[in-house]
């Protein structure tokens, strides 16, 4: 299971008539609700229909959903999917299959959660779970605050697919980085992933000044690494209608990628390995954690020395 998990909901989850009473509706929802906003994304089915079905003032809506829907919109967590069925679902039941839908072009990462009502109707669905007994769907119950996973760019790209393909900004933050080195020719791969979306997310890199260590440690020219950079990846960023911009620090010596969805640690950073068997663990971090980091890095902070920036292409 990813660190970012994407889901389907269909609306009688948030309907007190679908439950024995008001507290038994309460207390399934404070059991995802954390989840979806740290850890989620949720699929805005049948471009957006979804999330305005909340507008619908005949239906028993628990007091507190539209605080969630709008707490999922406003993080940019509500991923508007096209519509996958040809006709507009009649009832939650439809809801559901037009999840199941959108499931078979793409996959979820998590899946649909649902009512008894009509996980009754979709028996035999693995990705369809209800609401009261989510700890025995596989895919809910895998769920992590961290990973493990090999140093291969194959296994970055699948682990980061959601959060690449959907974050409004990423910084990723790793001080040896550079795409000239043979242990990052990879690394424009993810941002490749980022690409071709209106609009464009804002990129960062924030590395350091220098490479090596101890006696050995050289300062960097900063016109000689922002031509690595430019050789590896003007092209690459060119054609996906991207823009990068590297921040280059005196020094830092921990790994992150830090987006408006997600913070991760990850302690080896963006490199790759040629080993056979060489694995690393990434691991979640909490949201002031997150926000923590990003404000160490914002030029304004004056909590490093920036040596210099630039902008590609």
């Amino acid at each position: 299971m990813p660190l970012l998990a994407d889901y389907a909901i269909t609306p009688d989850v948030f309907d007190v008539a679908s439950y024995s009473n008001e507290e038994a509706c309460r207390a399934s929802l404070e059991l995802i609700r954390e989840s979806l906003l740290t850890e989620g994304l949720v699929r805005d089915l049948r471009k957006g229909d979804w999330r305005h079905l909340f507008e619908n003032k005949d239906r028993a809506w628990y007091r507190r959903s539209k605080e969630i829907i709008r707490k999922l919109f406003t993080q940019k967590r509500l991923i508007e999917f096209d519509p996958a069925l040809p006709n507009p679902p009649p009832d939650d039941t439809g809801w559901c299959a037009e999840a199941i839908a959108t499931h078979r072009t793409e996959p979820f990462k998590g899946g649909v959660i649902v009512t008894k009502a009509v996980k009754n109707a979709h028996p035999n669905e693995a990705i369809v779970a209800r609401i009261d007994r989510l700890g025995s769907a596989p895919w809910w119950a895998s769920r992590s605050s961290s990973v493990a996973l090999q140093r291969t760019i194959k296994d970055y790209k699948e682990q980061l697919d959601l959060v690449l393909r959907y974050s409004n900004s990423l910084l990723f933050i790793d001080p040896h980085l550079d795409p000239a080195k043979q242990q990052y020719s990879e690394f424009y791969e993810l941002l490749v992933q980022a690409g071709k979306r209106r609009p464009s997310p804002l990129i960062e890199i924030h590395r350091g000044c220098y490479e090596g260590s101890g006696k050995s440690r050289t300062i960097l020219k900063l016109d000689e690494l922002e031509g690595n950079f430019r050789d590896a990846l003007e092209n690459h960023l060119r054609d996906a209608e991207l823009k990068v911009r590297v921040f280059v620090w005196d020094q830092f010596h921990d790994r992150y990628l830090i987006s408006n969805l997600i913070g991760i640690s990850l302690p080896n950073g963006f490199d790759t390995s040629r080993k056979p068997d060489d694995p690393t663990r990434w691991t979640r971090l909490g949201h002031s954690d997150r926000d923590d980091i990003q404000r160490e890095f914002d030029p304004s902070s004056n909590r490093h020395k920036l040596h210099g920036q630039f902008t590609i292409p």
